[in-house]
């Protein structure tokens, strides 16, 4: 059970939340093991198979408190509000400033600089770490183009100046991303960014691992009631949840990328859990998939201290916090979204 931002996780399963007269009882096999008072709390997040009373749904309800059900993987299963009230008003304005490129510049700058940031300390842990395997000169040359980088966009309000920053940055930080695969070099490399299909084992796991990062941060988005396909940087297009690719922008190196180097590195997997087809794209087996799975999962929580918050948190909970922060920031609470910036 965690506070963060006026928001309750409840992240322990098979628990059960009822109300105590302005508290909420989170009771385990009866056993009472948890109560938070209701002022002053904005939402409830219960992960796994947790039950809440009528009185607790009617009580939140009544107060404007949101109360999201997700299940013990982090996919959402509903949200229970009372009347649109301030939710209207954040998608509203959600919309509004989707609508406006050059708002939406100066919100999905902070996305990028997130992503560009992570990346270059990424580059500069594995200098640090494995400086006998790596060409240290040219990690070190490409972080300090990245920091040259960030600071350009930081004055960005052009959503297509933004994209060639990024772009750059990219080609940048895949040059050198095959060095940091230091184990089973012979089936495990990267040459470049491929999908639709995947022509390699590396890009198989890519692919996997940026759609769980993309549900997850989806999942989180709904919970804060914002709409997860109506983005800034990416736009509109039917079936696509833009605002998730977004905010997942600036946690991609940072979890995605460096869990699957982590995987083949600590030889989790190896060459037997992928399938080449006839047209050359390259599939995880089931197996590998179910493995991939219980290591993303183990993954999330793994705790971590939370640059902005300063708080430490499971990596489970960042896309949500995330979210709590972009709300307050189209809400007018914050002057800016604070990025998550990894270190």
């Amino acid at each position: 059970m965690k506070k963060l931002l006026n928001s309750l996780f409840v992240t322990s399963p098979d628990v059960y939340l009822s109300l105590n007269g302005e508290n909420i009882v989170v009771k385990k096999e009866k056993e009472r093991i948890g109560r938070v008072p209701l002022h002053n709390l904005e939402a409830v997040y219960t992960f796994g198979y947790s039950g809440a009373s009528p009185s607790l749904m009617g009580a939140c309800a009544e107060k404007d408190i949101s109360l999201v059900f997700l299940t013990k993987n982090g996919r959402f299963l509903a949200r229970v509000i009372g009347e649109s009230k301030g939710n209207v008003v954040l998608r509203k304005t959600q919309y509004r400033i989707s609508d406006d490129e050059q708002l939406s510049a100066t919100i999905a700058r902070n996305f990028i600089i997130g992503k560009i940031y992570n990346n270059k300390w990424i580059l500069e842990r594995a200098t640090r770490d494995y400086s006998l395997r790596i060409d240290v000169s040219l990690f070190k040359e490409t972080s300090k183009r990245l920091s040259e980088t960030i600071q350009e966009v930081g004055s960005v309000r052009d959503l297509d100046l933004l994209r060639g920053y990024e772009g750059q940055a990219a080609i940048m930080y895949n040059k050198v991303f095959d060095q940091m695969i230091l184990q089973q070099k012979e089936d495990f490399f990267f040459k470049g960014r491929n999908r639709r299909p995947p022509l390699d084992n590396v890009n198989a796991m890519l692919s996997f691992a940026y759609t769980l990062l993309a549900n997850d941060v989806a999942t989180a988005l709904e919970g804060v009631g914002l709409d997860a396909y109506v983005g800034f940087l990416h736009r509109d297009r039917p079936g696509r949840a833009s605002l998730a690719l977004d905010v997942m922008e600036e946690l991609r190196g940072v979890y995605a990328d460096r869990f699957v180097i982590s995987l083949i590195n600590k030889k989790v997997v190896n060459n037997n859990d992928f399938v080449a087809k006839e047209n050359g794209a390259v599939i995880m087996t089931d197996q590998s998939r179910k493995k991939f799975l219980k290591a993303w999962q183990d993954k999330k929580q793994e705790k971590i201290k939370h640059p902005y918050l300063g708080e430490k948190i499971s990596w489970g909970l960042v896309p949500h916090v995330q979210s709590m922060l972009l709300a307050r920031h189209l809400r007018g609470d914050l002057d800016e979204y604070p990025p998550f910036l990894w270190k």
